[in-house]
């Protein structure tokens, strides 16, 4: 796998782009001089692991024939300051689903994923406690 990351402003404004050329903005906080006009790293660690999530998720429920009208994922996280980098402590997502689908088998899915399937959970798993809530229909 490989991402190319390119500078595309005078300041941190950078575009990377996957092998299939999709294309991701990133910017810095403004506080040292970006614009905010693009996700930042530490964000894009949360939008991967519910993104990451998601994917395994759906397909699991999928499967088992579940009917998803709709899905969506908020992911907030909490950092610690550490010298001077920061670690994600705690990550929740909360998953919300609508349609014909069972709630054991919705919890089942978020567990399997997030215990078992997730790289990215699993690669954050070390550092941050990663926990979920379900608001189903």
């Amino acid at each position: 796998m490989k991402i190319v990351i390119t500078r595309t402003d005078n300041d941190f404004k950078m575009e990377a782009v996957n092998p299939e050329g999709n294309k991701l903005i990133m910017d810095a906080a403004p506080e040292i001089g970006g614009n905010n006009a693009g996700f930042r790293p530490m964000q894009m660690l949360l939008a991967a692991v519910g993104g990451c999530s998601t994917i395994d998720i759906l397909l699991i429920l999928k499967k088992q024939k579940q009917e998803i009208e709709s899905f969506e994922v908020e992911v907030g996280g909490d950092r610690e300051k550490i010298e001077e980098y920061s670690l994600f402590r705690n990550i929740v997502l909360h998953f919300k689903i609508t349609g014909k689908v069972d709630k054991a088998k919705a919890d089942r899915a978020i567990k399997l994923s997030l215990e078992k399937y997730c790289s990215v959970s699993k690669t954050l798993e070390p550092t941050a406690k990663i926990s979920y809530t379900l608001t189903l229909n």
